[in-house]
């Protein structure tokens, strides 16, 4: 096939401008080698380089027993990015490398100064005006100019690590290089450090001097002005008018109801004396000790008038005595309780005196009051201003203090340290031979091919003339069908029936029918039975091992596993055993135990007397509290608990608000059900869920309890049967026993 040019009337021949390369393959092959062997030579001749490297690390050296009071690690600023590359600059700043040049006298060295040891080659052609003078530039810029050529400083990303990279002839010089720009950006960052130390205790110096003075003045400006006012403090810190103000408030608000209660009295009695009433309803009658002994002798005289009555008549004279004897108690008794009510009167008078006298002082005092109040503003902002200029002087007192005792224990900690120091390297970084001498071959073998064709081409040998402007006819050639062998396609017949014939067990169904129609261990069929009558097929729905239910499990993304145990507490070590094979497999899983003796938690946690879900419900606890760690697995569990079952339950309706927080939270959880039934896990059940009943003999109890669970709207029910799957801290549950 060739390629058509519209433009000329050749095509080339592609057929002879790539046999051209077979032609000369000689050729080709004798200077690839040639150039092979001088790049080699070049290679084996060339002085070669060491390249050694020391790390920084830009970081916090101040050490908690010398850092500042009031301060920590928080308050340290911290370089970012910028700052760690503005670190890298300074490392490979003039001043750096001059300290670097100085200390270890590279300016004798022929590698980092020409002038030290020029070639003839380099004098001549310096003579020649083919190659600048190195003479003309300063020594000293000579040196820097060839230590930035092989320095290479640079941060690595996305720490504050910095790496210092030299290359030298001289491996000693490959190490020690690096290592002296290190310590000299360190004695650097220290002598900066002091600086500033040395600049603050100097600023600071002249600062707490004044500082001083002034807190002099405020303090004295304040005791002047107490002294002017005349401001008496009192016991509570408070002005002495104030204070006196304030106590004759209070005896005022006595006295006046003293004398209330004195006005009360005597009216009361007046009343009582005007209306002719009982003097018996005041306390002040009663409590005169005059007014009970007339009472006493009163009582007296009527008890024995009525004595005499049952045999004497009114008139009789002993009777009028006794009668006149009486009322002339009765006018003592009200005489007495007259002198009490004056008596009662002159108090409230006293009373009403004494509070007049009060209330003019308290007026005084209000006015005193009133000026002090003033004069105390003023004195508390002279207060304010002597305390604020105290606090200051006492902050820059505290300051100058460190600054000064860093200073002369000369500690300045460097924000940074070297942890990787460089070493001589042993082998060179350049030249590589064997690399060298590869690129050499094939860049000379695809050099000289480019040339062989481009000669050829240009030749005219790959020319050819023009056939038209229309193509050849291109023809189709059929390709050959693949034939199977025989082999292969018998084999795979033969594999086909017994795939068929073999299913995965867990997609056979679990007999929930009769038990007449399970076959078990202890009534074994003979053969002929088996050969002769027809077994019915065992009914499943979908007894599986733990293996499988785990893996069931985790290839249908499934967030929630609901087991129920017909069985009792022997069948819960399924839900254990299904729990601790998903979290092996890499998965968040918990288990939540809701049996009523915790007979799933118990080998988890060898104890029962961790708070779990009882306690959650009844509000005692917090999520961090009841999940607790398996013992055996990186399973984790959240056992019954120690709450009152009956107060749990009756928070049954944030069953539902949990289980979202734990899947939220978990790949899977795994929930202990026990023997409950459809109503029992409805509050439970969500999205991505799968329910299991644990099995661990084929009985009518399990077939019963399949049943209702399918017929309450469970269809997808899975068995699943622990026996013969071993885990530690998991004993093989046997008929009727814990699991």
């Amino acid at each position: 096939m060739s390629v058509q040019s519209a433009a000329a009337n050749v095509d080339v021949d592609l057929r002879q401008l790539f046999a051209s390369l077979a032609r000369n393959w000689l050729r080709i092959l004798v200077v690839a080698l040639v150039v092979t062997g001088l790049a080699l030579a070049l290679a084996w001749l060339a002085t070669p380089h060491y390249k050694a490297e020391t790390r920084l690390l830009i970081e916090t050296r101040e050490s908690v027993y010398t850092r500042p009071d009031g301060t920590n690690d928080n308050d340290k600023p911290i370089l970012d990015e910028e700052g760690v590359t503005s670190q890298v600059e300074v490392i490979s700043s003039t001043d750096i490398l001059k300290q670097v040049a100085q200390k270890l006298n590279l300016s004798r060295l022929p590698e980092f100064d020409e002038t030290a040891d020029m070639p003839v080659l380099s004098r001549l052609l310096v003579i020649a005006g083919l190659k600048s003078d190195p003479n003309e530039i300063p020594p000293q810029e000579r040196v820097l100019k060839t230590m930035r050529e092989k320095l290479n400083v640079y941060r690595v990303e996305k720490s504050r690590v910095i790496v210092i990279e030299f290359s030298s002839e001289n491996p000693r010089l490959a190490a020690e290089i690096p290592n002296a720009i290190a310590d000299a950006y360190i004695s650097v960052q220290g002598n900066a450090k002091t600086e500033s130390n040395s600049a603050a205790t100097d600023w600071l110096a002249p600062e707490i001097a004044d500082l001083s003075r002034r807190v002099k003045d405020a303090e004295a400006k304040v005791a002047s002005y107490r002294a002017q006012s005349d401001l008496l403090m009192g016991g509570n810190n408070s002005v002495l008018a104030t204070q006196q103000l304030s106590e004759l408030s209070s005896e005022l608000s006595r006295v006046r109801a003293n004398r209330a209660s004195a006005e009360a009295t005597a009216d009361s009695v007046r009343r009582a004396l005007q209306n002719g009433g009982s003097l018996d309803a005041v306390p002040e009658v009663l409590s005169s000790e005059l007014i009970q002994r007339l009472r006493e002798r009163q009582v007296e005289l009527n008890a024995n008038i009525a004595d005499l009555s049952t045999s004497l008549l009114d008139n009789h004279p002993r009777i009028r005595a006794l009668k006149s004897q009486l009322a002339d108690l009765d006018r003592q008794i009200r005489n007495e309780a007259e002198k009490i009510m004056k008596g009662l009167m002159t108090q409230a008078q006293t009373a009403q005196a004494r509070e007049n006298q009060l209330v003019a002082d308290v007026n005084t005092l209000k006015a005193a009051s009133a000026r002090a109040g003033d004069q105390q503003v003023e004195l508390d902002a002279l207060q304010r201003e002597a305390t604020a200029q105290r606090q200051l002087l006492e902050s820059y007192l505290t300051r100058y203090r460190e600054a000064s005792s860093r200073k002369d224990s000369n500690y300045l900690p460097v924000d940074a340290r070297v942890f990787s120091r460089a070493v001589a390297p042993s082998e060179p970084y350049f030249p590589k031979i064997l690399p060298i001498a590869g690129a050499a071959l094939v860049g000379s073998l695809l050099l000289m091919a480019i040339v062989t064709l481009l000669q050829e081409l240009f030749s005219g040998r790959a020319m050819r003339p023009a056939t038209g402007a229309r193509f050849e006819r291109i023809e189709q050639v059929a390709m050959p069908a693949v034939r199977q062998e025989p082999t292969v396609l018998q084999e795979t017949e033969e594999r086909q029936p017994e795939a068929d014939a073999k299913p995965y067990t867990a997609a056979m169904p679990y007999a929930a029918a009769a038990p007449d129609m399970i076959a078990t261990a202890e009534e074994p069929a003979s053969e002929e039975q088996a050969f002769a009558e027809p077994v019915p097929a065992r009914a499943t729905l979908g007894e599986i091992d733990i293996e499988h239910a785990a893996e069931k499990l985790i290839a249908s993304g499934a967030a929630r596993a609901i087991f129920v145990s017909p069985e009792g507490d022997e069948a819960a070590a399924s839900a254990v055993l299904v729990a601790r094979e998903v979290s092996d497999a890499g998965l968040r899983v918990l288990l939540l135990d809701l049996t009523a003796s915790g007979a799933a938690s118990r080998p988890m946690l060898d104890s029962r007397l961790f708070p779990g879900i009882t306690n959650l419900l009844a509000s005692e606890a917090v999520f961090s509290d009841v999940i607790h760690p398996d013992l055996y697995s990186d399973c984790h569990v959240i056992p019954v608990g120690t709450a009152d079952p009956v107060r749990a339950m009756r928070a049954a309706d944030r069953l539902p608000i949990i289980m979202q927080s734990l899947t939220t939270a978990y790949d899977l959880v795994v929930v202990e059900c026990g023997p409950t039934d459809a109503q029992g896990i409805s509050r439970l059940v969500g999205e991505g869920t799968e329910v299991f009943l644990s099995m661990l003999e084929p009985d009518d109890e399990v077939a019963q309890a399949a049943i209702e669970l399918i017929e309450s709207g469970y269809p997808d029910l899975t068995l699943v049967t622990p026996v013969g799957h071993e885990t530690p801290g998991t004993p093989m549950p046997g008929r009727r026993s814990a699991a």
